[in-house]
């Protein structure tokens, strides 16, 4: 399921983080993946152990939280902490597939998350820069997403994708991947349009006899598909 999740940071998060993000120090981005990801990856993150990418990252956290169409998307288990990259100057991410399987943590506290969904959030305004959309290909064919600053974007970590290059300016986002409660796709597509469903009835009709049995509905999917 590719979703758009609009305003997911307000005005004031949204300029708190790029005050951040432009006196940051970056490093080279390939140093995050792995041998095949670093032939077509040209772009610079803020290191995993750098203090502001953990404050950032908190923050992005906090907004997920309050944020319900996020959750009833996602159905998140797992988040991984959130990371933060930038492309100029040509920088691009070529035809890729997401890691299956992402490690948390260092030493004794190390874990590892399945990547059921990737999220990009986007911290700059379109007109900012030239290129930079965000290509996920499906079996609809390719989709370019480029949105405005502080909303997000959701896609299935299965999906090939790439970064089309920066030809002006900088592009900045947030990129993080959740493991949902629900693994299959399919089944979180179909509970987010029930859901989804669900809440019109309610603003519609608030008394209408079948909003207690469609409910049931959606959390026996839920018992029967979640995995916690």
């Amino acid at each position: 399921m590719l979703l758009h999740i609009p305003n997911v940071l307000t005005a004031q998060e949204l300029a708190d983080i790029r005050q951040s993000l432009d006196a940051a120090d970056w490093t080279d981005g390939r140093q995050t993946v792995g041998h095949r990801g670093a032939q077509v990856k040209r772009n610079e993150q803020l290191p995993d152990s750098s203090p502001l990418k953990a404050t950032l990252g908190r923050a992005v956290l906090a907004a997920l939280e309050r944020n319900p169409q996020f959750f009833a998307a996602a159905l998140p288990l797992r988040i991984l902490p959130p990371r933060f990259n930038r492309y100029q100057g040509g920088g691009e991410y070529g035809f890729h597939v997401d890691g299956s399987v992402m490690a948390v943590g260092h030493g004794e506290q190390r874990s590892h998350l399945r990547s059921d969904i990737s999220c990009t959030l986007f911290l700059c305004e379109p007109d900012e820069y030239d290129g930079g959309e965000l290509v996920i290909s499906d079996t609809y064919g390719e989709h370019e997403v480029k949105l405005p600053a502080g909303d997000l974007v959701v896609y299935p970590s299965s999906s090939l994708h790439k970064v089309q290059p920066v030809t002006r300016g900088a592009r900045l986002a947030s990129f993080f991947w959740v493991q949902s409660m629900v693994r299959d796709d399919a089944h979180r597509r179909l509970l987010w349009e029930l859901d989804l469903s669900i809440q019109q009835l309610t603003g519609d009709v608030p008394q209408h006899p079948s909003l207690v049995s469609l409910t049931g509905i959606y959390h026996n999917l839920l018992r029967q598909w979640a995995e916690t």
